[in-house]
């Protein structure tokens, strides 16, 4: 019974094997010049500062929610389509109601002014 995942365990050693090549391929043969712009902390998109409690502008995370909220409209939509005959009206209503809360949540960003850039 075990002989039927040889193949598997082949294939896993091997992928490792070529994983782990690569990265000591790549750190012996890489570049290495490191300069201070380099080696500066750098993270969220904005520059590193001293205080954790200095304010920053909010929009940055509602555009990553809204694009988080788009992205599981079409998640929950692509396969809606691919049964759209079979769910029926009942199907078409749900699905109404499910892209219409979603409008209603960009209309609240759109007015909330989260897609206006200075």
């Amino acid at each position: 019974m075990l002989a039927e995942y040889l193949p598997t365990l082949l294939f896993l050693i091997v992928a490792s094997g070529i994983g782990v090549a690569l990265l000591i391929v790549g750190h012996v043969l890489g570049p290495r010049r490191p300069s201070a712009e380099k080696l500066s902390p750098y993270e969220c998109g904005f520059e590193a500062f001293e205080d954790a409690r200095m304010q920053f502008d909010v929009r940055y995370y509602l555009i990553a929610i809204q694009f988080i909220v788009f992205d599981l409209e079409i998640i929950f939509i692509v396969p809606w389509a691919t049964v759209f005959r079979d769910l029926g009206i009942v199907g078409l209503i749900e699905m109404g109601l499910f892209a219409g809360m979603l409008l209603l949540g960009f209309i609240y960003v759109w007015k909330k002014g989260a897609l206006e850039w200075e």
